[in-house]
């Protein structure tokens, strides 16, 4: 009885080990043994099959690059290549099913490219040309030949000559095989990540310059536009009164004169809001003090900065901190707040606390969404800390870029 037990130990300790699991439940490949079971076959397989498929991955590599780069200086060369960089997504498509299938190599599929959605032609085909998993699939291809050629004369050689040794032999190869395609053809998460970002933050952008373009159009139409057409009626009037009634045309072009003021104070307001001169001229400290002296709050600002950062990055901040400044005047009811702005290493700081109400959220309304998606879409962040009963403290961060003069 004793005997049989152990049979049935042992027994169930192959059964486990076939499965392919450790004991946490994990995957994990099979132990190699002499004898040939039914995963040393596949790999035997698959090793075997590396030689036709190599020369056939070889071949079209090597001839989409050939054609392509021929005929790059005509009209139908980059169009060539562009179709052979999706063919040899396609190819990797079965390189990976392959894997899956003969050696157990779980490889994510990568992000099928938005074609239908990229706008015209040209735009297709530039996204085609430097898509990165076409040119790796390709360099795959390229270079697998001489191992194709290799692990399909040592595998069958040894199926004849080294067959005791052939699973452990197998099994080394199969994992450079599992290695490579493991290195070329899994998708890089950090880089899938980073395109759908990008195609996110790429919407972002378009939708906050057209409704800027929308504000700006507005506020001229229903501000300094009407303004100038009440202006241009009324010197008309007057001019038609100058001989007959020179006094109330007097009168007219004095309310003129003062539409005139009116309009060109809208103006300059319309234009601060594009973009302020005096960001232009005098720097980040300059402006928000001018914003803060606005602000219905006490405000105190410091802003301690070596040099200038780019353009583009400036005017953010100076939005954020204007639009921030703004929201404490109509929602806060503080009676202090502070704006501090520094640069840490490659990264632009600027922190705007008040001591309010609090009870801020992101989610409470359109502005602060707002600001937290134009900062993303610039690789920044945006962190509000905003307790019920206060103080409420804001932490947005840039990316510092140098500016070029």
């Amino acid at each position: 009885m004793e005997g049989v037990a152990h049979g049935r130990l042992a027994g169930m300790t192959a059964t486990s080990s076939a499965t392919g699991r450790a004991a946490d439940g994990t995957e994990r490949l099979p132990p190699i043994r002499p004898a040939y079971d039914a995963h040393t076959w596949k790999e035997i397989l698959y090793l075997l099959l590396n030689l036709p498929v190599t020369v056939f991955g070889f071949v079209y590599a090597i001839t989409a690059l050939a054609v392509g780069g021929a005929l790059s200086i005509t009209v139908i060369g980059l169009p060539l290549l562009a179709l052979g960089l999706l063919g040899a997504r396609q190819l990797g498509k079965l390189e990976r099913a392959r894997a899956r299938r003969l050696l157990g190599v779980r490889v994510e599929e990568p992000t099928p490219m938005p074609l239908a959605r990229s706008g015209g032609p040209t735009q297709r085909l530039w996204m085609a040309l430097k898509d990165p998993v076409g040119w790796r699939t390709l360099l795959y291809d390229a270079i697998r030949l001489p191992w194709g050629v290799l692990t399909f004369c040592t595998v069958l050689t040894s199926l004849f000559v080294l067959w005791p040794v052939l699973p452990y032999l197998a099994r080394g190869l199969a994992n450079v095989d599992r290695l490579m395609v493991r290195g070329l053809l899994s998708p890089s998460d950090e880089l899938e990540r980073r395109i759908a970002e990008l195609e996110s933050d790429r919407g972002v952008v378009v939708d906050t310059a057209a409704a800027d373009l929308r504000r700006i159009e507005r506020d001229l139409h229903d501000g300094a536009q009407a303004r100038l057409v009440n202006l241009a009626m009324g010197l008309g009037l007057a001019k038609e009164k100058l001989l007959e009634d020179p006094d109330s045309a007097a009168a007219m072009v004095e309310e003129a004169h003062g539409e005139v003021k009116l309009a060109l104070q809208e103006l300059r307001d319309l234009a601060r809001g594009i973009h302020p001169a005096v960001l232009t001229d005098r720097g980040l400290d300059a402006a928000l003090s001018s914003v803060a002296t606005r602000c219905t709050v006490p405000v105190k600002v410091a802003v301690d900065l070596p040099d200038r950062p780019a353009p583009a990055i400036e005017g953010i901040a100076y939005f954020t901190v204007s639009e921030l400044l703004q929201n404490i005047s109509k929602h806060s009811g503080a009676r202090s707040a502070s704006v501090d702005v520094w640069r840490t290493q490659d990264r632009l700081l600027i922190q705007v606390r008040d001591d309010g109400r609090g009870g801020a959220r992101l989610e409470g309304g359109t502005g602060m969404r707002g600001l937290a998606e134009r900062l993303g879409a610039v690789d920044g962040l945006f962190v509000l800390d905003s307790p019920a009963g206060g103080p409420t403290v804001i932490t947005a961060e840039l990316p510092w870029r140098d500016r070029t003069e």
